[in-house]
């Protein structure tokens, strides 16, 4: 198994999981208070969020695999991930 992201917001900010087919319209406005609570707080300390499953884990509203687009994130092959679809695993590594 691939070693797991560390929660940065250098790491947010390479994260593609908001241009998943998976992830739906309705997931990023249910998510959005979540995530911006989380990093107004510190992404580090934050529990979950709406994205970056890699290293928060799977997502409490996406049901579906629409398809996955994690083996072209940047943070993929930076950090040795071996898996796809981490917004349906749970665990999320």
């Amino acid at each position: 198994m691939g070693s797991r992201v560390a929660k940065t917001l250098s790491n947010a900010s390479k994260c593609i999981c908001v241009k998943c087919p998976s992830y739906s319209f309705g997931c990023m406005l249910r998510g959005l208070p979540g995530n911006l609570l989380a990093l107004a707080g510190g992404i580090r300390n934050a529990k979950h969020m709406e994205g970056m499953f890699c290293s928060f884990g799977q997502s409490k509203c996406l049901k579906v695999d629409k398809g996955c687009i994690c083996l072209r994130c940047s943070l993929y092959v930076e950090t040795g991930l071996d898996k796809k679809s981490y917004c349906l695993q749970t665990g999320g590594k």
